[in-house]
């Protein structure tokens, strides 16, 4: 058996011999980084680096060529202007073809020789130290080797001695955010004299403006962060929203877009933390007349991006759940303020039923033109619908009192109408607050990821119901122009949400701007929209057989086209924020595409709303190097993630022999972007597409191309069921003799 084997070998040996040659020369070229290697004082090197050798081998060899002894104290590093990282075994993976790194002290060198500074150092060593620490920080590396050995703590130390203000306290104060960022200690480390000086930095004129941002940065870590509440309270007691109101407008001098973002995102800290007494204060202060002229000439006077409009955000929703309660609240029918306040209702009515005798009939008669459905009990309405519950009853009653000729205008224009077309305007009160609160989310907490704010709520001390006494005015316009019986109150309510909806897309300004807007939204426009989403179902729905098997012969085609879209899509590229498994590094973003040979992604850290040139994408991720694609849930940093997580996905890389490397992590900014990423990525993987965004987007192509087959046979009537194929002859002994 053995003769046949070696035989057959010898025969096909040329052959696989050339293959294997070239596979395994294409390997070890892959494994292979050419780069450029620098240090003080030394000609550059440029060499291989063998991917497959230990880092400590190759790191020994370049200080042998250069004469340098201790190899072990030296290590490699990839700088930027503002970030400084080592290279370890965990991320050499990220090395590509050209890069340039700087042979330098090892992160427990550094770290050594940092803390031997910044203790015995003269005052002008320790201020260059502390310049190279908020640099070596950001690296985790080098983070994990100084609170190793307690750096933290004296960084600590010197920020409650209070030595030295300005530049070095700023200096001191980025430092130690970033090394908490890296999440090596807890916030409990923190102590009470700490925190205190933190707040003197903040509200002293003597610190300046350059340590502001990092301070503010840190506050709002010790709320959220630290368990122990006996730090608190200073904190509470000192940064109050006149104290951050004050900050935000020495920012307009100063230009700083962060430490408005900060300060926000403190008063944000303060408020989910704070008990209900305490939140209701803050509440009051942040809707005083002086905050708010702040914000609108200081903070959404300037271009705003995308962490200002997330704190934003958070703000508006913390501010709108104030309203939770309410909302949540049954009237009680016994209150003298509930009954005080429906007796205040129906004044303006009182003489519709004045040819009455009976007080009696006449109070049930006024109850019900109001839209009472408890003519006899009126207040239990407000019982029944419960949520809004009470907060209904506080929107009609504010705006009977500060929009009275209104509220009289819509109360007797429905008196007057016939009973069929009378619209019940406390029912529709209530419904109306319902549909306000289910738009606005009022109830549920802030998500990590949302961005929507409107900058009229900020503009008012009483957004709600402000909002509530436009839109009750919009819903009593659109039942007139619908012409609408009680029995069309669904259909009503459905088209003012449609209204108010889409009014708000805009991002309104001022309510003035919203009572515009609603203006342009009229019914009948509304009626156009739902007019061709309705033709869309149809023709959808009622498409003959023929179609469909038209339909499913060009299928193939079209998924094609979506392919090749997505592709291009990809290689356009995307500005993303930037996470690891922990969740969203703060500040941070990066920049992936497609390469041009769709053979592999690159990608390189960038700022915010920024595009990076081609050439300027350093690294690369292969995609024989992607093993799956992760979505939601199954991400490692949706894990800690509050509120939806629909937009997170992640690509996991081939594990590797000694590890498994972490996952590339990201969040799309919408729904679209989150569809033309994974379509494109289950393209490249060779797997199916199954986004909704692919589904409309066949359907969209689907119905145009048979549109144009269809062009073809104009006025044919197309057949409900595909024409049968008559059976075969007998025999087929015949022939056209005119051939």
């Amino acid at each position: 058996m053995s003769q046949p084997d070696l035989r057959a070998t010898r025969v096909l040996s040329p052959n696989r011999a050339s293959t294997l040659s070239t596979t395994s020369s294409r390997s070890q070229q892959d494994n292979v980084k050419k780069i450029a290697i620098t240090a003080d004082g030394k000609l550059p090197l440029l060499r291989g680096i063998d991917q497959n050798r230990p880092l400590a081998a190759i790191i020994q060899d370049i200080a042998s060529e250069w004469t340098l002894e201790n190899a072990a104290d030296y290590a490699l590093q990839f700088t930027e202007p503002n970030r400084q990282v080592y290279i370890t075994e965990r991320n050499r993976a990220e090395l590509q073809n050209g890069n340039v790194l700087l042979l330098t002290w090892s992160p427990e060198k550094s770290a050594k020789d940092l803390y031997k500074s910044l203790t015995e150092g003269r005052a002008e060593e320790k201020l260059e130290s502390l310049k190279r620490l908020q640099k070596l920080a950001t690296d985790s590396t080098f983070a994990h080797e100084f609170i190793n050995k307690q750096g933290h703590m004296l960084i600590m130390k010197y920020v409650i001695e209070g030595k030295n203000p300005g530049d070095p306290m700023a200096y001191q104060l980025k430092s130690f955010m970033a090394l908490m960022e890296h999440g090596v200690v807890e916030w409990d480390i923190i102590e009470q004299d700490f925190t205190k000086r933190i707040v003197d930095c903040i509200i002293s004129p003597k610190s300046g403006i350059s340590p502001l941002q990092s301070a503010l940065e840190i506050l709002e870590n010790v709320v959220l962060h630290c368990s122990d509440l006996t730090k608190h309270p200073v904190i509470e007691q000192h940064m109050t929203p006149e104290r951050i109101q004050t900050h935000l407008q020495r920012i307009i001098l100063a230009q700083s877009n962060d430490v408005q973002k900060n300060a926000i995102a403190l008063l944000n800290a303060l408020f989910i933390k704070a008990g209900p007494e305490k939140r209701k204060k803050l509440a009051d202060s942040v809707q005083s007349r002086a905050f708010r002229n702040v914000l609108m000439s200081s903070v959404f006077g300037g271009k705003l991006g995308s962490e200002m409009a997330h704190q934003l955000y958070k703000l508006q929703t913390l501010l709108l759940n104030m309203y939770e309660e309410k909302m949540m609240t049954p009237a009680d029918p016994n209150s003298q303020s509930v009954t005080g306040i429906i007796e205040t209702l129906r004044k303006p009515v009182l003489d519709i039923e004045a040819d009455s005798n009976q007080l009696g009939n006449r109070k049930s008669n006024v109850y019900k033109k109001l839209g009472f459905e408890d003519s006899s009990h009126p207040a239990q309405d407000f019982v029944r619908h419960t949520p809004p519950g009470i907060l209904a009853l506080d929107n009609v009653y504010y705006f009977a009192q500060n929009q009275s000729e209104n509220y009289i205008k819509v109360v007797l224009e429905n008196s007057c109408r016939e009973d069929k077309h009378d619209c019940p305007f406390i029912r529709s009160s209530i419904m109306l607050t319902r549909v306000l609160c289910n738009i606005l989310k009022i109830g549920e907490p802030p998500s990590d990821d949302g961005k929507t704010y409107y900058p009229m709520f900020f503009n008012d001390d009483k957004p709600f119901e402000k909002l509530f006494c436009i839109c009750i005015q919009l819903l009593n316009k659109t039942w007139r122009e619908m012409r609408a019986s009680e029995e069309d109150f669904p259909k009503v309510l459905s088209v003012v949400k449609e209204q108010i909806t889409r009014a708000l897309q805009v991002q309104p300004r001022s309510f003035e701007v919203l009572k515009t807007r609603l203006q342009t939204l009229t019914y009948q426009d509304i009626l156009k929209l739902w007019a061709e989403d309705r033709q869309k179902k149809e023709d959808w729905e009622s498409q003959a057989k023929p179609i469909i098997e038209l339909r499913q012969h060009i299928t193939p085609d079209m998924l094609n086209l979506i392919k090749q879209q997505r592709i291009n899509f990809l290689m356009e590229g995307t500005n993303f924020q930037k996470f690891n498994y922990k969740g969203k590094i703060r500040d941070k973003y990066w920049f992936w595409r497609l390469a041009p040979n769709s053979k592999s992604f690159l990608y390189a850290d960038c700022s915010e709303n920024c595009d990076v040139a081609l050439d300027d994408l350093t690294n690369k991720l292969t995609i024989s190097e992607m093993k799956s694609i992760l979505v939601g849930k199954d991400c490692q940093h949706a894990k800690k993630a509050k509120g939806a997580i629909n937009l997170y996905f992640a690509i996991q890389p081939q594990p590797s022999s000694s590890e498994n490397p972490e996952n590339f992590c990201f969040v799309a900014k919408d729904e679209t972007e989150l569809d033309m990423w994974t379509d494109g990525l289950n393209v490249l993987l060779g797997n199916e597409m199954d986004s909704s965004q692919k589904n409309k987007d066949l359907e969209l192509l689907l119905n145009m191309e048979t549109k144009i087959h269809l062009l073809d046979i104009e006025g044919i009537t197309i057949p409900s069921e595909t024409p049968q194929i008559p059976p075969e002859p007998n025999n087929f002994d015949f022939v056209y003799t005119n051939f």
